[in-house]
């Protein structure tokens, strides 16, 4: 199993002194963090996109190309790319040359995002969002296959044998479909053949099993091997010295974040108790001690039949830059271990 971070690079108040960093300063923390991911051998890190005050990711290819420069092992992904609402020819373009800065380590989640600011900011009609996404999530495929593609569709000008460059590093360009709880978008995934990045951000872990069995069996009917149907799972997430520590660091941010966009879509405001019914054993969220996130972690391979990658979304303790750091630290060197262990025996064993 893959074990990642993914971050929205969100810029939030200090939970003591109620002031916001600066944003130069939040970057330069998220290349920190970066760095510490990469040192302690975590797998992925992933930035997310945003057109929001709250987050700084509304250039992902950007950040991750400065990450790229400050580190050497770890693959560097998007969280997810709002397809829809981008050109393909410069997501190829950009995600190619970070593939160049980055030696091969680069990768690409794409969907259709959760918040809908990208659409009209970039003049597109949302109530078109999942035809845009299927048209050019099938240009993206073919610019991953030829440098001089011939295409045609309903939202960009066609091309007719142009040169798409640069090209990559790799061969291709890891490509995963980020979803949510949709099932046409895992049927989707599956009949494609690509690898399912899931956001399980609530709920149960359980909930979403008969979702990723439509994915399987969608990709299995279209002909795909089994090996090639990855699924990964994007959960929030947070490892401290205690199960009570990582609970209090991650709450005021997750709180904040959660109540500000609830009261944008009619929610009820969060609270502690809803907190931790979630990061509970039977709760949706990766937070505790690193005993506890583990075998958590290997309960969510366990339910889903299998996973291939997990990353926590920690973006939303990002004001106690100490606390996130060490949360990475001992994801790495503490929980990672146990959890590759683990399933490496698994996989011996069948």
């Amino acid at each position: 199993m893959e074990i990642g971070i993914d971050s929205f690079a969100a810029i939030l108040p200090d939970p003591v002194t109620d002031k916001l960093p600066s944003a130069t300063d939040r970057m330069a923390s998220l290349l920190d963090e970066v760095e510490v991911a990469d040192r302690v051998g975590l797998d992925v890190f992933g930035i997310g996109e945003h057109h929001r005050a709250e987050f700084l990711d509304s250039a992902p290819a950007i950040i991750l190309a400065a990450a790229a420069a400050r580190t050497s092992r770890i693959r560097l992904t998007s969280a997810v790319t709002v397809l829809s609402a981008a050109d393909p020819v410069r997501i190829f373009q950009e995600f190619a040359t970070l593939d160049l800065i980055a030696k091969g380590r680069a990768e690409i989640v794409v969907g259709r995002g959760s918040f809908g600011e990208a659409y009209p900011l970039f003049g597109l009609d949302p109530r078109d969002y999942d035809e845009l996404f299927a048209e050019k999530l099938d240009l993206l495929l073919k610019l991953n296959e030829t440098t001089y593609p011939i295409w045609k569709g309903r939202f960009r000008a066609p091309l007719e044998g142009q040169g798409i460059y640069p090209r990559p590093h790799q061969p291709r360009l890891p490509v995963w479909i980020g979803v949510g709880g949709t099932p046409r978008s895992f049927a989707r995934a599956g009949t494609l053949g690509l690898p399912l990045m899931v956001a399980i951000i609530g709920g149960t872990f359980e909930r979403f099993r008969p979702l990723i069995d439509l994915y399987r069996e969608s990709g299995f009917s279209a002909g795909h091997r089994p090996e090639t149907l990855k699924v990964g799972v994007h959960a929030m997430g947070f490892v401290g010295e205690t199960d009570t520590a990582a609970r209090d660091a991650f709450f005021p941010g997750w709180a904040h974040l959660t109540g500000m966009i609830g009261r944008e879509r009619g929610w009820s405001p969060p609270s502690r108790r809803q907190f931790d019914a979630m990061a509970s054993p039977e709760g949706a969220f990766l937070v505790g001690d690193p005993k506890t996130v583990a075998a958590k972690m290997l309960h969510v391979g366990e339910v889903l039949g299998g996973v291939s990658r997990i990353t926590f979304q920690m973006s939303t303790a990002s004001p106690e830059t100490v606390a996130m750091k060490r949360s990475i630290e001992l994801l790495g060197s503490e929980v990672a271990p146990v959890v590759r262990a683990a399933t490496h025996d698994t996989r011996k064993a069948t």
